[in-house]
């Protein structure tokens, strides 16, 4: 098995300003993005390497492929979550722009719900939420997910992702989850969720090319 090292993405500097989520917290968030991005490479290095007696006892209560298969998905998911995370943070916060404003009123009635279930989502998460839009039922949702690897779900692309683990917030908030989602609601760049959402338009399964309900 071939792979190519994965190297770290790069984020922009205005993460470092924002408004209630600290420099320091950033710092540490970005160390474990690190940490996520040197255990995918080193599982798959690990992958590489497969003898065909690994293969042979291939199992599934405790076998090498078994263990590393499994925590590979926890590491990319780790990798791939904070980069959707750290992408759009370092805004201006505000609200949607052009066709996800549009959706979002669609799906969730306004912006407000949009927020209020997003929020509540957050609360109830014990990982992850991600606003994702639902190829199959044509609408974005806001999605549960309790660890790095319970994503994804079938027929849908996130846009958005919110990282509701303690080490995104407990330096600045301790247990304050809540006042966390509204700082994090503060510092979105809404610009870079809404070219998010038109790239997974591109990907429409309805071959549509932007039909009206998918604007």
């Amino acid at each position: 098995m071939n792979f190519t090292k994965y190297s770290a993405k790069t984020f922009s500097g205005s993460l470092n300003a924002m408004k209630g989520i600290s420099k320091k917290t950033v710092e540490e968030h970005l160390k474990l993005y690190q940490g996520y991005v040197t255990k995918y490479n080193e599982i798959m290095e690990k992958l590489s390497m497969l003898t065909d007696d690994d293969y042979t006892k291939a199992n599934q209560s405790y076998s090498a492929i078994r263990e590393l298969k499994l925590e590979l998905t926890f590491a990319y998911g780790g990798v791939v979550n904070h980069e959707l995370y750290f992408g759009h943070l370092g805004g201006a916060g505000g609200e949607p722009i052009s066709g996800l404003m549009k959706q979002i009123k669609k799906d969730f009635g306004s912006f407000e719900m949009y927020k209020k279930d997003m929020k509540a989502t957050g609360i109830a998460a014990r990982g992850w939420v991600w606003t994702a839009w639902n190829f199959r039922e044509g609408r974005l949702f806001n999605y549960l997910g309790d660890a790095q690897n319970s994503y994804p779900v079938w027929e849908a692309s996130p846009v958005l992702a919110l990282d509701t683990y303690e080490h995104a917030y407990f330096i600045d908030y301790g247990v304050n989850r809540a006042g966390y989602i509204d700082s994090f609601f503060e510092n979105l760049d809404w610009g870079k969720v809404s070219k998010n959402f038109e790239d997974v338009l591109v990907k429409c399964g309805c071959d549509c090319d932007g039909c009206d309900d998918h604007k």
